[in-house]
């Protein structure tokens, strides 16, 4: 995820996003965004390791008995991260073109993604113990990460989340092209927005396929926190903002039936997920407002760039290393062995193969559009290539010094 100066109008430093795994120094840099998403991370780690009978053999609320009444809400860190993601996918497209933000989108998601479909496979192909692999043309398919919209079953359950960030990435990719400015933003929000409302009682499959109700209200927010922080709140984002929360609250039941099933979710208080999600807004909120700009630690881009390949691998690998272990090893040292285990590995690929494989991938695609630009190969530097231009003085918003 780079960065962009077009169409700014604020007085102070842009704010650096994510980014390739290589940038966590810059100066700039939301370290607050890293913190955000280290939470989520193991918020759905702690779900997956202390909710789900699959690995233990009986129930897990038996063997965690105080663990299990927090880790039951640990689905929301998905939420979470699709809340950090519209915030940071908006600011990270900023001055840039189509192509240079499809290249950095793939750059950023498939190294560390074909390292964690290649380990999990290998894993469930050496213990067929939770889950065996039925064809080995779905590990293929899986490398695309396609395989959502195809119907092939996912390596990993976890996996769903990608095809829905897909979906946004492809949406936003209209903005990108009509060119990311904050009328166009806000359009775009407010359009996404009519769409989720209209899909669920309209008979039309691709509405509903891109709508994604019960997802988009977070995007849409994490965009608009983003607009706040890049050029001021007024009315009109905040409006934004609490619609969005009240749709995200409106789907916190079906999404507790989805991840916990309709009898647990019958037995379990809804209120703490509510609470949750207010707490998610609030703390994006202060991060949009310049709040928490004074949190630099320094371990946090480090651990912020562990967190994409820990959520890859952690779930159906770790579950298979919990089963074929859980006789010989006390439930708690086995789920923190295995979340080391984990951390570990994550840390392996990430500076392994997710850092120089994104360089090469990058600089590859790279070389690709520039081909694509001047028509033919060996043409100009993508480097000289004009940039997307400023935003329209009549779009930027003077920014309110603080």
């Amino acid at each position: 995820m780079g960065t962009g100066s077009a169409g700014g109008g604020s007085s102070r430093p842009e704010p650096q996003p994510g980014g390739p795994p290589g940038g966590a120094g810059r100066a700039g840099r939301l370290a607050v965004l890293d913190g955000v998403r280290v939470l989520a991370a193991f918020a759905v780690l702690f779900y997956h390791y202390v909710v789900l009978a699959s690995a233990w053999g009986e129930p897990p609320a038996g063997l965690f008995p105080t663990a299990h009444r927090f880790a039951v809400y640990g689905w929301l860190g998905v939420e979470i991260f699709f809340l950090v993601s519209g915030f940071v996918i908006c600011m990270s497209a900023w001055g840039r073109g189509l192509g240079d933000f499809a290249v950095s989108r793939v750059s950023r998601l498939f190294p560390a993604y074909w390292a964690a479909v290649v380990f999990t496979s290998l894993v469930l192909f050496l213990w067929p113990e939770v889950r065996d692999i039925k064809k080995y043309s779905d590990v293929v398919v899986n490398l695309s990460m396609l395989q959502g919209g195809i119907g092939v079953p996912h390596i990993d359950d976890a996996y769903w989340t990608l095809f829905v960030e897909l979906k946004f990435y492809v949406l936003f990719a209209v903005v990108v092209m009509r060119g990311v400015t904050y009328r166009n933003c806000v359009l775009f929000c407010g359009l996404w927005t009519l769409a989720g409302v209209v899909a669920p009682t309209a008979d039309n499959g691709v509405l509903s396929f891109f709508a994604i109700p019960s997802s988009a209200p977070y995007f849409t927010a994490g965009i608009a926190f983003y607009l706040m922080r890049r050029f001021r709140p007024n009315a009109v984002l905040w409006a934004l903002v609490g619609v969005q929360f009240l749709l995200a609250q409106h789907y916190v039941h079906d999404r507790m039936v989805s991840s916990l099933g309709r009898a647990a979710t019958e037995q379990t208080p809804s209120w703490p997920a509510h609470v949750i999600i207010l707490l998610g807004f609030a703390l994006m909120a202060a991060l949009a407002l310049g709040a928490l700009d004074g949190i630099r630690w320094r371990w946090l881009p480090h651990a912020g760039a562990v967190t994409y390949p820990l959520y890859l691998i952690h779930m159906m690998a770790g579950l298979t290393i919990i089963h074929h272990f859980r006789e010989e090893v006390a439930p708690v040292p086995l789920a923190l062995g295995v979340t080391a285990c984990m951390l570990v590995l994550a840390w392996g690929i990430h500076r392994l193969v997710e850092r120089p494989l994104g360089r090469v991938l990058s600089g590859s695609l790279r070389r690709g559009l520039r081909d694509i630009r001047v028509g033919s190969p060996g043409g100009p530097s993508l480097d000289r290539m004009p940039s997307q231009p400023a935003a329209p003085e009549a779009e930027r918003i003077p920014a309110v010094s603080r």
